[in-house]
């Protein structure tokens, strides 16, 4: 069975960094990908970023290009999220999601392709 344990979130500043954690268990991802997606308070859970296990192709969705950057520990089976230069339009409940057999090229960014989530760790960006 996978589990995914999210952690790092909290209350931070406009501008400020936060480290988001995902520690992954319950098989080998050698060929999958991790995603992290956020749902903001009456909004749609929308993809932030995802990263290959194998190679580490990543992609990011336009809104945090260039602020946070995504990253996996095989040897932890842990993905991070380092989000920097935070805005109050990142408040959200972070997810952590696995989606299975995308090892290479290709990195899935689309929520149904994840198949296990998290239970979320909450972000709060004050102005």
């Amino acid at each position: 069975q996978v589990q995914l344990v999210e952690s790092g979130g909290g209350l931070v500043q406009a501008g400020g960094s936060l480290r988001l954690s995902c520690a992954a268990s319950g098989r080998t991802f050698s060929r999958d990908a991790m995603g992290w997606f956020r749902q903001a308070p009456g909004k749609e859970r929308e993809f932030v970023a995802a990263i290959t296990w194998s190679v580490g192709s990543t992609y990011y969705t336009d809104s945090v290009k260039g602020r946070f950057t995504i990253s996996r520990d095989n040897a932890k089976n842990t993905v991070y999220l380092q989000m920097n230069s935070l805005k109050p339009e990142d408040t959200a409940v972070y997810y952590c999601a696995a989606a299975l057999g995308y090892g290479l090229g290709y990195v899935p960014s689309f929520q149904y392709e994840y198949r296990y989530w998290g239970q979320g760790t909450q972000v709060t960006v004050s102005s």
